[in-house]
């Protein structure tokens, strides 16, 4: 199976941690990159990851995309969960955004994101926190 291109982007940075000297440098880029106005690693940036995958392949980004929440209308909705979809969880305070890669042996989502106890890895999020789960638009369809 051909990996999705923007998983495949996404798989690069994993073991980046916001406090390395990769993580330090690589950050601000991709804020930097797609516009942002910070320049700092202690802004939230899950979606800043997301958004950063997303257009070095050439898909679109959700408007706000430094926003966890605002990818909902960022995409093409999802009844369900797809290998490579964007998902959109519910969180106190605020949302979190990555990508879906699986599901573990309990039924909780796999999830592949940036900030994710400040680095980018592949973590375990319960779906009954996912509000949206959607497709990237130029994305093909999932399979």
């Amino acid at each position: 199976m051909t990996e999705l291109p923007w998983i495949e982007e996404a798989r690069k940075y994993i073991g980046m941690h916001e406090r390395d000297a990769r993580g330090l440098k690589t950050i601000p880029l991709w804020v930097r990159a797609l516009k942002g106005w910070w320049s700092d690693t202690k802004t939230p940036w899950c979606g800043t990851f997301v958004g950063h995958c997303l257009q070095a392949v050439g898909r679109d980004i959700a408007k706000e995309w430094y926003r966890a929440k605002a990818w909902v209308n960022g995409a093409t909705r999802l009844a369900k969960p797809a290998y490579g979809c964007i998902v959109v969880f519910e969180r106190q305070g605020g949302g979190h955004v990555g990508f879906v890669v699986g599901q573990d042996k309990h039924g909780n989502l796999m999830v592949l994101g940036g900030n994710q106890g400040d680095a980018v890895n592949i973590k375990p999020f319960a779906k009954s926190r996912a509000v949206a789960y959607l497709w990237p638009n130029k994305g093909g369809k999932p399979a």
